[in-house]
């Protein structure tokens, strides 16, 4: 177990200071009022980096729920840097950190520690500023995206000068700052709020919870709990009713080729250890699928979408992008 008081923990201050004024940047507003078209494209930006915050980031650089080339990867994790972020190969390593050790003292963001740790504390320390290469060896062989992690302002900084360029400096408060400093807190929720307020269908081991409101916020990450029982899938929502809008996306990047063998839970997954056993088995006969025995799932149970047909049951692919 770490010591809390492991001074690499405090609150770096000369680091925060950029964070702090980013976070000051929208009140520029205020002598550059926005019109309502920096409005519409605030939005545009929040939601459209949100994907690749949750599609690209964690779905894919995090967990491997599909696989892209090369090409496609380079330009996702670059799309991604956009949100400023960092780079997908620091976002990663930490969150297959956190999935490792979920709620103890090795998680980087655990739940435990309170609301602002959770939420935006450990990112301003010094503890968690570095990458950890050793854990997200099957991205790091890639020197492109090793370069993009170690120049992670270069994404942002182009996205806001062209911002600016567009709109002016109205656009720029409104459609870039406003936007970037809302997805963070969008971003930041999943850390701080799931793992409190909610409700838990699996049972995980950790604090786990779903929130259809924060999964409307963040394009379906709110299924945290589902994401903790059966992390390795490309959909954190398991059921039609459960709005899982990255995941609708990948399926249309797997139409068009760009996204591969996206993998999917299994009935088998799907109806295995419920804490509430009688709400399953009474779903369970509405699916026609007898409720399986229990035990802590593993990786058999996936299945894998191929890019233009209907679900297969054939074992999915785990190989490093080429």
């Amino acid at each position: 177990m770490l010591d809390r008081n492991d001074p690499r923990e405090k609150i770096n201050w000369a680091l925060s200071i950029p964070f702090i004024l980013l976070h000051l940047a929208p009140l520029g507003m205020i002598f550059f009022p926005p019109s309502w078209g920096d409005v519409v494209a605030c939005v545009a930006l929040y939601y459209g980096r949100m994907f690749f915050i949750t599609g690209v980031y964690h779905r894919y650089f995090g967990h491997r729920g599909y696989r892209m080339n090369r090409f496609w990867t380079f330009l996702a994790a670059f799309a991604g840097g956009t949100s400023a972020q960092k780079g997908a190969l620091w976002w990663a390593s930490h969150h297959r950190w956190h999935h490792r050790f979920s709620d103890t003292d090795r998680d980087p963001h655990n739940s435990n520690r309170g609301f602002f740790w959770s939420h935006v504390g450990w990112i301003i320390c010094n503890k968690y500023n570095q990458t950890h290469y050793e854990t997200i060896k099957d991205f790091a062989k890639y020197p492109e995206l090793v370069w993009l992690n170690k120049y992670h302002l270069v994404p942002p900084t182009l996205l806001g000068v062209v911002v600016w360029l567009i709109g002016g400096w109205s656009a720029l408060f409104c459609s870039f700052f406003l936007s970037t400093i809302l997805l963070y807190h969008g971003t930041f929720s999943i850390n701080s709020l799931t793992h409190k307020w909610g409700k838990a269908r699996y049972k995980t081991g950790e604090t786990s919870k779903n929130s259809f409101i924060l999964s409307l916020v963040t394009l379906g990450e709110g299924w945290h709990n589902n994401h903790h029982y059966y992390s390795s899938t490309a959909n954190q929502g398991f059921f039609w009713w459960e709005v899982d809008i990255s995941y609708y996306v990948i399926r249309l990047l797997g139409l068009v080729g760009i996204a591969k063998d996206i993998r999917v839970p299994s009935d088998r997954a799907r109806f295995k250890n419920w804490i509430d056993e009688g709400a399953r088995d009474k779903l369970a006969r509405r699916y026609g699928v007898s409720a399986p025995e229990e035990h802590t799932h593993d990786l058999d149970v996936a299945v894998s979408v191929p890019s233009r047909s209907a679900p297969s049951s054939r074992p999915p692919e785990f190989t490093p992008a080429e």
